[in-house]
């Protein structure tokens, strides 16, 4: 089968971007989605606050879904769900399988990567002590409490400070269960600050920075965990253990891109952000291939993930139509104080009136400059009254201000002298 665009992934990124690819004039879009309905982590957000930016109006994750889910019903773009992708080509060739049309094969003149993340498993962290019953990671105990209606414990613990386990607090609060803390190995909450005030304090839900899990306690079901205090390395300071009774464990430690088909494709991977290196337009390393969403970056609001998609959804249709040559670029460096920054490269021809940066910062951080120097020379200046890793900031440089040479941004001012 041949298409001119196919979107991988039916989420809010994958939504967005076939909405914007038919806007654009492609043709025959097709969106594939290995889940059996669209909307991808949103049908599980139950609780609202989505849709502030885009909608100007407060959603829940299901009807942000459904909004879009509706204006891709309006267009001809083919929806595949049960499909599971198995492998992309750098020549835009997928081949996928389903239980009702079995092995697919199609041939794409653009592909948008909209793949989303996964969770990092206990696995992945060396917790010591037993492996028993009752540990989950917080999108999986969101899954079984708001789709399943299945509770997963009564007296919980939530590891890590991510907004998922945040918001995950508040909910297993609601539903009866008592949540004992919540433990954050870093010495700031890794959450937007809203959630921290509507999820812990207002359910008086303590918070312990810098600190962790070291050890897990329980046969055959979760009894107990101890914590302890974590010095500026991240090592547990002896001494102050510290028993807590539990019978249930939350993870939020943080989310990974999908990168396998990525990987496949023979994509550049970008080490800060665990996603493909893209250009100004979501276009990856691979001409052809674009990647928008939680596959690029790990963003903190839904209505960001869209308005980057459509991006990426607009620039598929554009290259399906007319693929465009290479053309030569310049890289933008994450300097002090950022822990990654996105477009990692940029094309001066294809930059329309401002480049727009996306970036984390590394600590809080109050009264701050962003500084962007080309060749040694200071190009543009942003200030910030307070910055914080939870949070996704976004800076526009103004196109007649770029030289076409490598550029760095980074902080100076406040406590980074």
């Amino acid at each position: 089968m041949k298409y001119d665009v196919a979107i991988i992934g039916a989420g809010p990124a994958g939504l967005a971007a076939a909405i914007e690819a038919k806007k654009q004039g492609a043709e025959k879009v097709v969106l594939l989605e290995r889940d059996f309905e669209p909307g991808g982590i949103l049908n599980q957000c139950i609780h609202n606050g989505f849709g502030l930016h885009y909608f100007k109006e407060e959603l829940t994750g299901p009807e942000y879904a459904e909004r879009f889910s509706d204006l891709l019903a309006e267009t001809d773009a083919e929806l595949m769900l049960g499909t599971m992708v198995l492998s992309l080509s750098p020549d835009r060739h997928i081949t996928a399988l389903s239980a009702d049309n079995g092995v697919i094969e199609i041939d794409a003149g653009a592909v948008v990567l909209a793949m989303g993340c996964r969770e990092r498993p206990r696995g992945a962290l060396g917790i010591p002590g037993t492996r028993p019953a009752g540990i989950f990671t917080a999108g999986t105990a969101q899954r079984y409490v708001n789709m399943e209606g299945c509770m997963v414990g009564k007296k919980v613990l939530v590891l890590g400070s991510g907004d998922i386990g945040l918001i995950m607090a508040r909910r297993m609060t609601l539903e009866g269960a008592q949540v004992v803390a919540c433990v954050e190995l870093m010495p700031y909450s890794a959450g937007l600050r809203r959630n921290i005030v509507q999820c812990l304090d207002d359910f008086d839900i303590p918070l312990y920075l810098s600190s962790t899990i070291v050890e897990i306690r329980g046969k055959h079901r979760v009894k107990s965990a101890v914590i302890a205090r974590v010095d500026k390395d991240h090592r547990p300071i002896p001494g102050t253990e510290k028993k807590i009774e539990c019978d249930t464990i939350l993870l939020s430690v943080g989310l990974i891109p999908e990168n396998e088909l990525s990987k496949d494709a023979g994509i550049e991977i970008d080490m800060r952000t665990k996603g493909p290196v893209v250009y100004e337009n979501m276009e990856t390393s691979v001409p052809g291939i674009f990647a928008c969403g939680n596959v690029a970056q790990v963003h903190d609001l839904v209505d960001f993930v869209t308005m980057e998609s459509i991006r990426a959804g607009a620039a598929a249709a554009r290259f399906a139509s007319c693929p465009e040559p290479a053309s030569p670029y310049f890289d933008i460096f994450a300097g002090r104080g950022l822990n990654y920054i996105l477009p990692q490269r940029a094309r001066m021809e294809r930059i329309d009136g401002f480049l727009e940066l996306f970036f984390r910062v590394n600590d809080v951080y109050a009264n701050i400059e962003i500084i962007v120097r080309s060749e040694g020379k200071q190009i543009a200046r942003f200030r910030r009254d307070y910055a914080v890793p939870g949070e996704m900031e976004k800076i526009r440089i103004p196109k007649k201000l770029l030289t076409g040479k490598e550029i760095e941004v980074f902080l100076q001012g406040g406590d980074m002298e």
